[in-house]
This record gives structure tokens, C-alpha cells and sequence, in this order.
């Protein structure tokens, strides 16, 4: 495996300035090829504006689901109330009984 050796502080501004003077040369390349094609006169016209074709998109889609219906049956009034009263459970006191120590 190669090993990547750590480039120091000036190697990497280095290729930094060598990367953004490529960009402005092509940036600039670009410029001067887009003026000379304009003075020949094969470049892109702007003063001839061109007409745009507008399709207007009257599509109306009316989508419905499935009707859901939920059937609910109307709930009477309770008409009992039922009371529950605790009633204490006596304890059995037999085994401490028995046991005499």
C-alpha cells in the first residue's frame, strides 16, 4: 500500500492558488470566446428576443377514496348502579396459637 506522505502547510496553498488560477483562466476562456463568436456573429443573439411556447396545465384530476361508514348504535343510559361494599375477612389467629415457645 502506498503511504500518504503529510504535505506541509506551503505544498497545500500551493495547489489551492494553482486550482483557482486554473478556474479564472477558464473563466476568462470562456469570456473571450463568447466576444469573439459575437463579432463574427455566430455567437447567441440577445437583442433577438425568442418566443417561448407556454402549455398551460388544465388537467383537473378529481380522486375520491372509498366512502367509509361507521355504523355507531346509540348507547342508552345505565340505568342499574351496582354498589360493592368491602366487607373485612376475619383472620384465622390458630397458628399463633399453637405455637408455644
Amino acid at each position: 500500500m502506498a503511504k500518504k506522505k503529510k504535505e506541509s502547510f506551503f505544498s497545500q496553498l500551493k495547489n489551492q492558488i494553482i486550482a483557482a488560477v486554473g478556474v479564472i483562466l477558464t473563466a476568462l476562456g470562456t469570456m473571450f470566446i463568447d466576444e469573439v463568436k459575437s463579432f463574427i456573429g455566430i455567437g447567441d443573439d440577445e437583442s433577438n428576443p425568442q418566443t417561448e411556447v407556454v402549455q398551460e396545465n388544465n388537467q383537473s384530476v378529481n380522486v375520491e377514496g372509498p366512502t367509509i361508514v361507521v355504523n355507531i348504535p346509540e348507547q342508552q343510559p345505565v340505568k342499574e348502579k351496582v354498589i360493592v361494599k368491602e366487607v373485612p375477612v376475619e383472620k384465622k389467629k390458630e397458628k399463633e396459637e399453637e405455637i408455644d415457645w
